[in-house]
């Protein structure tokens, strides 16, 4: 029986991360973040000058990179080729070029097996986020949530975690780049940001992230208690 798979998608600072690895903790999962692994490519990308539509050296670039998540204390921090990248993929910069280069089909195919992969290595169950988990990853996960939130509440999240890393910004300039990336995100053609149909979709605009964990974690488990898990 493979692994019990547990897609959460949802536009930037709608919670994803927070909610996502504090049901991995409480459930014995694997994490695997899927944005992390775009942001890497977008981060290598503009290490060697790579554009965002060059399809050509993207795709060379998907076959020689190594990407790892490994849970060190109260982050899940990521590796790419063997290096800790996990606050150099958090700028607003690094958010942008990860946006630009999901959209290329190129990419999106080249990093498809490595998520179902690194989802289907997991022992006991996977908790897996991103924006097409649940329509393109894994259409047929366990269990599928869709998370959301008002713009201002999820831009002023964005703002506060930039903040305490020391990331100089703007509430209102990251609030327009959220826009435009929520624009990008829904808009392309490959993959574009949506709820599957079957998903349970929850607004964390008013209720503490806390609250959206315990909703979550209560229907992980009791899908697991049908499955006989």
């Amino acid at each position: 029986m493979r692994p019990f798979i547990v897609a959460i998608d949802g536009p930037a600072g709608a919670g994803k991360s927070t909610v996502s690895k504090l049901l991995a903790r409480r459930l014995g999962f694997a994490l695997v973040d899927t944005g992390a692994i775009y942001r890497c490519v977008a981060l290598i990308a503009g290490r060697e000058g790579i554009a965002s539509d060059d399809d050509a050296r993207l795709g060379e670039l998907l076959g020689r990179i190594h990407i790892h998540f490994q849970v060190v204390g109260e982050e899940n921090r990521v590796f790419l080729d063997g290096q800790d990248v996990s606050a150099e993929i958090r700028t607003p910069e690094i958010s942008m070029g990860a946006s630009q280069v999901s959209s290329r089909p190129v990419v999106r195919a080249g990093l498809l097996a490595l998520q179902r992969r690194l989802a289907l290595e997991a022992e006991k169950g996977a908790i897996l986020e991103g924006r097409d988990i649940g329509t393109v990853v894994f259409p047929d996960a366990d269990a599928k949530f869709f998370l959301e939130a008002s713009p201002e509440v999820r831009a002023r999240r964005r703002y506060e975690e930039l903040f305490q890393k020391g990331v100089e910004s703007s509430l209102g300039q990251v609030l327009a780049d959220q826009t435009q990336r929520d624009k990008d995100d829904s808009a392309r053609a490959v993959a574009p940001l949506k709820a599957a149909e079957d998903a349970v979709r929850v607004d964390s605009s008013s209720i503490p992230l806390s609250e959206v964990v315990q909703n979550l974690e209560n229907e992980i488990r009791r899908r697991l208690n049908q499955r006989g898990a």
